[in-house]
């Protein structure tokens, strides 16, 4: 079956608002900021938002969190996003903050068809006891705060240890950025872009995947695919979109000088 298809606006087409999409990336890493952007065209609002973080400040997610699209985020940490952080502490958008070991098994749990599972971080914690704020109100109070969740006692080589029920987290729609890409929807990612891409593709009903080097059918090594398009619903391949790639946090030094360079000699 062929997938591809010829525009942004075809790939995000069945999304509507209200809708719950993982996102794949970490930081700037394996975004697939074209999708985000033309999601953000569309117009659609009210969204629920699965992925490690939320963008930075007008790149990826960043951008519909901007313009007030996202109702609410589970994530695994706030990071360097100042308006996140703002929207956060001001009750404009709801957070669920989740240990990034759980977030990843959780998106692999949904994809697995395991509805939950049981897991020692967090026991303890609020992550396990609940009262850990989702919301604020205007005025700083919390108006949401997470429940208490079911703990077990399980036997463990050195004794008994608690553990806590975490369940899987299923999402409408998926938003991936790949290296390679065939029609069928077999995907490759590239280096540290694997990060959450493979586990947001398997855990949405619908995952329209970027690719930034689109190939036929039989050309990928089977051996190398990380997604196989079983879980991929779109395919958009892209073009000058690919060469636009933002580095998080730069970091550079100060170029050496012709002295240093011989030696201290003029």
């Amino acid at each position: 079956m062929d997938k591809v298809v010829r525009s942004a606006d075809e790939a995000v087409a069945e999304i509507v608002s209200g809708s719950t999409i993982g996102v794949g990336g970490f930081g700037l890493c394996g975004v697939p900021n074209v999708l985000i952007k033309q999601l953000l065209d569309t117009g659609v609002d009210r969204l629920e938002v699965v992925s490690n973080n939320c963008g930075v400040d007008g790149w990826g997610l960043g951008m519909l969190l901007a313009e007030h699209r996202i109702r609410r985020v589970v994530a695994s940490y706030v990071g360097e996003n100042k308006e996140f952080a703002r929207q956060y502490l001001e009750g404009e958008v709801e957070v669920e903050l989740t240990p990034q070991g759980t977030l990843a098994e959780r998106l692999r749990a949904a994809g697995s068809g395991i509805p939950a599972f049981y897991t020692a971080t967090g026991v303890g914690t609020q992550i396990a006891d609940g009262g850990l704020p989702w919301r604020y109100d205007a005025a700083g109070a919390v108006a949401v705060s997470s429940p208490a969740k079911e703990t077990r006692t399980f036997e463990v080589a050195d004794g008994q240890q608690e553990f806590v029920l975490e369940r899987a987290l299923v999402c409408d729609f998926a938003l991936v950025h790949a290296w390679k890409g065939d029609r069928h929807g077999n995907l490759i990612y590239r280096m540290s872009a694997q990060n959450f891409n493979p586990l947001v593709a398997m855990a949405a009903r619908f995952t329209v995947a970027e690719v930034e080097e689109l190939v036929e059918p039989g050309e990928l090594d089977p051996a190398e695919i990380h997604t196989p398009g079983v879980y991929v619903h779109r395919v958009l391949g892209l073009t000058e979109q690919q060469n636009d790639k933002r580095i998080e946090r730069r970091t550079t030094r100060p170029r050496p000088t012709t002295a240093s360079v011989d030696g201290g000699a003029a």
